[in-house]
C-alpha cells in the first residue's frame, strides 16, 4: 500500500511539474503504461544522466551541470541533468507510469523501478581505445558503456541473482544514446570528419556487443538509440561556421555534420537487424532521435518555439547562435533567454527539457507499436 500511494503521489507531482503535461499524454497513441513495464533501466551520457557524473570525483568537478541555473525548472535543483528540466529518459519513465530513475551512484536511492547507469561525457569506446584514437575525454571521466554494464552486473547480483532473467520479462533497456561523445571530442580536438567516420564501425560494434550483455542479463525488451542531427547544434554551428550558402541545408543545419550523423545512424541500424537475426525473440528497436530532432525542428513553431532562435542556446552568450566555448552556460555572468521553453537548445550542446517532452513524445509513438504491447 505504501508503494503503491508513493506511486500515485510521484505521478501527481510530476504532472503538475510537467505544466503542459495533459496536452503530451492526450497525442497520438496511448502511454507506455500500456506495456506494464515495472523496470527502467538506462545506459548512455549526459543525454540521460541523472546524478552520476556529479557522484564522480573528475566528471562531477568539471561538470557544470551540478549547478545552477541547470535544473532550474526542475524543483529549481540541480540534480545533474545537463538541461533546464526533465529529460528523455524521465519523460519514457512518467508514461511509463513509474518514478524516475535514480542514478547508480546515489547509494541511497531507491532502485526498486529500475536503475540509471548513464553518465555525463562517458564514451562508448574504453579510455584505452580512446587513447589509442588520439581523444582526449574533456569530461574526465572512465565511465565508459563497459563500465557501466560492469555497474549493471554488480547491481544485479545483489538485488535478482541467480533469478534475474525471470525477472527482467517486464523491464525495458535503452542503451544509448551513446558513442556521440567520440566525435563531439574528435572533431574538437582537430579530427578530420574522415577520420571521425572511421572510428564508426568500432564504436557500433561496442555498442552492439553492449546490447549482448544486456540480453544476456535476461533483457528482452530493449531500445537503442541512434544520434541527433549534430549539424544543428550551436556548439557545432558555431565551431564550423562558414560563408558557404551551400554548407547549410534548409534548416541552416550543417551538410556534413548531418551526413556524418546519418552515417553513424545507418551503420547502427544495420547491426540492430543483424543482431535480430541472432535473438529472434528479442524485441529490438532502433531509437531514431536524428528523425525525431527533425520533426521537432520542421514543427518547432507550431509546438510553442521561437523560430527566431530554434538555433541559439538559452542559456549562453555571444555569437550568432548564442554560444562561446570559453564562456559556457553556468560561467559567471552568462546569461539565460527568458523562456527556456521556446528555445530547442539549453546550452548549445544539451536541449531544454520542452524539447526532450517533445522528441520524447515522437519517440514513444514510434517505437510503441513495436513494444507489441497490449492496448
Amino acid at each position: 500500500m505504501a508503494a503503491t500511494i508513493t506511486l500515485l503521489l510521484s505521478l501527481l507531482i510530476l504532472m503538475v511539474k510537467v505544466g503542459d503535461a495533459q496536452q503530451v499524454l492526450k497525442l497520438q497513441n496511448p502511454l507506455l503504461i500500456n506495456c506494464r513495464f515495472d523496470k527502467i533501466y538506462q545506459f548512455g551520457d549526459s543525454i540521460s544522466d541523472t546524478g552520476n557524473c556529479i557522484r564522480e570525483t573528475l566528471c562531477g568537478a568539471n561538470l557544470s551541470c551540478g549547478a545552477l541555473p541547470y535544473g532550474m525548472d526542475f524543483y529549481q535543483n540541480a540534480t545533474g541533468r545537463c538541461s533546464n528540466g526533465m529529460l528523455i529518459i524521465d519523460f519514457i519513465a512518467v508514461e511509463s507510469g513509474l518514478p524516475l530513475l535514480n542514478p547508480y551512484k546515489d547509494e541511497n536511492a531507491d532502485f526498486r523501478h529500475g536503475v540509471n547507469f548513464a553518465v555525463a561525457g562517458c564514451t562508448a569506446l574504453s579510455a584505452k581505445s580512446l587513447a589509442e584514437n588520439n581523444i582526449v575525454n574533456i569530461a574526465l571521466t572512465n565511465s565508459s558503456l563497459s563500465v557501466q554494464l560492469d555497474w549493471m552486473s554488480s547491481h544485479f547480483q545483489t538485488t535478482c541473482s541467480p533469478d534475474c532473467p525471470e525477472k527482467m520479462n517486464n523491464s525495458l533497456f535503452l542503451v544509448g544514446e551513446i558513442g556521440g561523445n567520440e566525435f563531439i571530442y574528435g572533431l574538437s580536438q582537430g579530427k578530420t570528419m574522415d577520420e571521425s567516420r572511421r572510428m564508426v564501425p568500432e564504436i557500433v560494434q561496442t555498442i552492439i556487443h553492449g546490447v549482448k550483455r544486456v540480453i544476456g542479463f535476461g533483457a528482452t525488451q530493449i531500445i537503442v538509440p541512434g544520434n541527433f542531427p549534430i549539424g544543428c547544434h550551436p556548439i557545432f554551428l558555431t565551431k564550423f561556421m562558414t560563408n558557404i550558402s551551400t554548407a547549410y541545408d534548409e534548416y541552416h543545419c550543417l551538410k556534413d555534420l548531418n551526413n556524418f550523423a546519418i552515417f553513424f545512424n545507418r551503420n547502427l541500424q544495420q547491426a540492430i537487424d543483424e543482431l535480430k537475426k541472432d535473438y529472434p525473440n528479442i524485441t529490438l528497436i532502433y531509437g531514431d532521435y536524428y528523425n525525431a530532432f527533425l520533426w521537432l525542428l520542421q514543427n518547432a513553431g507550431s509546438l510553442g518555439f521561437d523560430n527566431n532562435s530554434l538555433q541559439k542556446a538559452c542559456c549562453g552568450i555571444g555569437g550568432e547562435y548564442n554560444y562561446d566555448v570559453h564562456r559556457r552556460c553556468g560561467a559567471p555572468r552568462v546569461p539565460l533567454c527568458v523562456d527556456p521553453s521556446t528555445h530547442i537548445s539549453w546550452d548549445g550542446v544539451h536541449l531544454t527539457e520542452n524539447a526532450y517532452r517533445w522528441i520524447a513524445r515522437w519517440l514513444i509513438d514510434d517505437i510503441l507499436p513495436k513494444l507489441n504491447c497490449q492496448v
